[in-house]
């Protein structure tokens, strides 16, 4: 089983060479610190930076230096900086190459619920439905179960969407899925947990092709 920085790990081997990334809240903000270092990519964050780094060491953070989710954060060489409404011509105009966000909750045919739970204050979707909305390679970072040990991996999705049909890969904290037409694939399986582990785990309608590899994390 996976802990987040686990999860993060396994994602970044997703990356590729020229990408440019959007990073969400999160288990997300952990990729760019292991993303391979023989390739070049730009993480961008809605709140106006392309070319974010990894998080800064102890004692070195710089507090006008943040991402979308108020954390500091370091910057590449060449990094530049602007406002929302070209941080936003960016991700609507489709010039994301690959968003990583967190979620409550997923369902098999691609929708994505990560903004609101009824009765829990938020101060807003901030940019979540652009992004869904906007780009075309979705990977959700997520806990494959959720704290009352209920799947957060569902045949249908209970709290309001984000988005609709949008979501194409999850890495849990259990696996790797594919959403494809029929479910989720299982692609791979974390290191100790067993394809019966993942059936017992989710809701949806799980899709298990052959032998399931283990990941390389």
């Amino acid at each position: 089983m996976l802990d987040k920085n686990g999860i993060a790990k396994r994602i970044a081997q997703e990356v590729e060479d020229g990408y440019y990334v959007n990073l969400g809240i999160g288990i997300p903000t952990l990729v760019a610190n292991y993303v391979r270092e023989d390739i070049s990519v730009e993480f961008q964050s809605e709140n106006g930076i392309l070319g974010m780094g990894p998080f800064p060491f102890e004692g070195e953070e710089d507090a006008d230096l943040i991402n979308a989710g108020k954390q500091t954060i370091t910057a590449l060489p060449g990094a530049s900086y602007f406002d929302s409404a070209t941080s936003f011509a960016m991700i609507r105009g489709k010039h994301v190459d690959l968003t990583i966000l967190g979620a409550m909750e997923v369902a098999e045919n691609g929708d994505i619920a990560n903004w609101k739970i009824p009765g829990k204050m938020v101060k807003g979707m901030g940019g979540a439905m652009d992004l869904v909305a906007s780009a075309e390679n979705i990977i959700v970072a997520m806990m494959h179960i959720n704290r009352a040990g209920e799947s957060k991996l569902l045949k249908k999705c209970s709290l309001p969407l984000t988005g609709v049909g949008c979501v194409k890969k999850i890495v849990t904290n259990l696996a790797v899925l594919e959403v494809v037409e029929e479910g989720f694939l299982l692609l791979e399986r974390a290191p100790g947990v067993s394809v019966e582990d993942i059936k017992a785990a989710t809701e949806g309608n799980l899709i298990i092709r052959g032998e399931v590899a283990e990941m390389n994390v």
